[in-house]
């Protein structure tokens, strides 16, 4: 399996103190006061705007983040997940309600739009069974995202965005993206 490494840096444009990390990170703040910028070396990463893997999320892979504003956070860094590189057969189950209720439909692929593809108006809830992805809550992968890794996931409204949260569109992560 290849490990990813990222480097967190106190100030924007890669100044100030560093931290580096291969591995999960529930709070940056235990290394650093802030984290406004970031180098990803290797691999592929969630980072989040709370700690403990809360807030807002942001996927990264291989590259140079100098200001964690310009992606659209209010606030810096402060925790991280490594997201491990899968390879094999992805499938996800999706279901209109929470808790796996109404319709459900098993993926294997991406879907740019999930109401067009399935005629479905909601996704509330999903079983990951195989894979990592990323889900949107616009069609086109695009607004706010998520990454789900296999595991049973019964309620989007329950994760820390509201009872308002649905998505409608999602990807896989792939080796290729490393």
């Amino acid at each position: 399996m290849t490990m990813g490494r990222i480097t967190f840096y106190e100030e924007r444009n890669f100044g100030g103190r560093s931290y580096d990390s291969s591995s999960d990170c529930a709070d940056l703040t235990s290394y650093m006061s802030h984290c406004y910028s970031c180098r990803v070396h290797s691999g592929c990463f969630m980072v989040y705007d709370r700690a403990n893997y809360m807030g807002n999320q942001y996927f990264l892979r291989r590259g140079e983040y100098p200001d964690c504003m310009s992606m659209g956070m209010s606030d810096f860094f402060r925790s991280c997940r490594m997201i491990p590189m899968h390879r094999g057969s992805y499938r996800m189950r999706i279901y209109e309600r929470e808790n796996f209720g109404g319709q459900m439909y098993e993926m294997m692929d991406d879907c740019d739009n999930i109401m067009d593809r399935y005629r479905m108006s909601n996704c509330m809830s999903c079983h990951v069974m195989d894979g990592h992805w990323l889900m949107y809550e616009q069609p086109h992968y695009r607004g706010r995202m998520m990454y789900f890794r296999p595991g049973e996931y019964r309620s989007f409204s329950n994760m820390g965005w509201g009872s308002g949260m649905r998505f409608m569109s999602t990807r896989r992560i792939m080796d290729s993206w490393y």
